[in-house]
Order: structure tokens, then sequence, then C-alpha cells
């Protein structure tokens, strides 16, 4: 039934089509550390306006919370008007009462996952943010390496990671801030820390605050309200869909220079 192929043939092809890619984003436009909603969401519209596009996870998997929802229940609730984004995604979604949505946790996700990869954007999973690469005060890159590493044992962790250079760096972390954390212990950025649950003033302000915190640097979801001290919003999703969109925006009228530049930021 199937065409006759060796074990060697298959490997070469994983081999070759991988290096291939890979090679061609050691400099992408923008790199996305972070696969969650408000990572995809922002590199599909990235990759949708023609930009190369690197979203580095340090799962085996893509979308962190959108799979599951709360609870491991897996609906995912949306506040209106989300489910303009759900329309547009193609994400199936009923109305539970005015003003809130449900939707199946793995279709959505499976749906995001699958339009940010036909808008063109690369994916690099199992790849941990490790630093950033940081030149004439501005961040021009991610230092990542391989996420086994981190769980060897210390007498064998003696691994370099890599660097990967960008115009643009989004942190896409959630809660973590990961990247931003990066530039904290450098005294570069003051971060705040996330507050407790608020749905109705949370939504609101992640998207507000979404946008750049560093020259170089921006970012998005719930790792701005780790930056900016937000309360959490647990199990509802609209926000990240949205903070995704306006990094996106943010992103290119950085890229294209329309954007007001940004000094760097010293805590003294």
């Amino acid at each position: 039934m199937f065409h006759k192929i060796s074990e060697s043939q298959i490997t070469r092809a994983i081999v070759s089509e991988f290096t291939k890619w890979f090679e061609e984003y050691i400099i992408s436009d923008v790199i996305i550390i972070g696969a969650g909603p408000s990572g995809l969401m922002a590199a599909r519209d990235l990759a949708q306006n023609g930009l190369k596009v690197l979203l580095v996870e340090s799962n085996n998997y893509l979308g962190g919370g959108f799979w599951i929802g709360g609870y491991l229940m897996n609906t995912l609730t949306f506040r209106a008007p989300s489910q303009e984004i759900l329309d547009e995604i193609g994400i199936p979604y009923k109305k539970f009462e005015d003003g809130l949505f449900v939707a199946d946790g793995p279709n959505a996700c499976s749906k995001l996952i699958s339009s940010a990869c036909d808008a063109g954007a690369r994916i690099l999973n199992m790849t941990k943010f490790d630093d950033v690469v940081l030149r004439n005060n501005k961040v021009e890159g991610a230092v990542v390496n391989w996420t086994p590493v981190s769980a060897l044992p210390r007498a064998i962790t003696c691994v370099d990671p890599i660097a990967l250079e960008a115009k643009a760096v989004i942190d896409a972390t959630g809660h973590d801030a990961y990247v931003c954390k990066s530039l904290e212990k450098r005294n570069l950025l003051e971060l705040q820390t996330f507050g407790p649950m608020d749905v109705n003033t949370s939504e609101d302000l992640v998207v507000e605050k979404t946008g750049q915190v560093f020259p170089g640097l921006f970012v998005c979801g719930m790792a701005a309200a780790t930056v900016y001290g937000i309360p959490r919003m647990g199990p509802t999703f609209g926000s990240m869909l949205y903070s995704g969109r306006k990094v996106a925006e943010e992103v290119n009228a950085f890229l294209s220079g329309s954007a007001k530049q940004l000094k760097p930021v010293y805590i003294s």
C-alpha cells in the first residue's frame, strides 16, 4: 500500500528540511517567545503582513492554556466583542448568555495554531528562552537552548545555547514574563507582579498595556499583567486574542518606522 522508503531516507528528509528552514530563520523580522493564544495571534497577524516570524515554545505542544480553559474543563469563555475574532479564524462557538460566548478548547486551539502556520509563521518547539541579544541598548534577538538541557543533571548541563537575531522580540510567556525578567535582573526594567483576579478590570488593561516596554522588546498577553501589576483574569481568553493583535500592530509600526521611539528605562 505504501511506497517503499528506507529508514535513512526518512532521517535525511527530517534533518535536511529542518536545517534548511532553520538556517533561514536564524535572522528573522520578529521572534515571539511563547506560543500561547496571544503569541499565536500575533504570529498569525504579523506573518499575514509578510514578515518573517519565528515562534519559540518551550513545550512540545503549542497553545498554552488555550487547550484546557479552567479547572481541567476544556470549555473556553470569551466576552464580547471577541466573537468577531472567532468568526475571522473560523472557531465555532455558541452564545452562553448576553456578552458571553463559549467554545471547545481543542477545536479553538487547533484552529488558531493552523491559522498561524498557514500564514507562514515558523515554530521552534521544545526550545527554551535563555536570554536576550542586547546591542546598543536595544533588544535584537534571543538566546535559546533545547528545553531538555535544563532537565539534565548539573554534571552534564554544560551545553551552550545559540543566538537568533531579529528586528523585534515579543514576550508572550504568560505570567512568567521570562524575557522581561531577563532585563529586570540587569536593572533595565522594573516589573510588578500580577494581582488578584478581577476579570472586568484585567481584560481591558491587558490590551491597553500591550506594547513596547524596552527598545526592540514588546510584551503581550498575561506577561503584560506581570510587567504592569494588572489583576489576573483566569480562564477567559478574549483579551489574549486582542492583545496578540495589538502587539502585532505595534510591531508593524515599529518596523515601519512610524512608531514613537522608546528610550531605554534604567532603574536608579
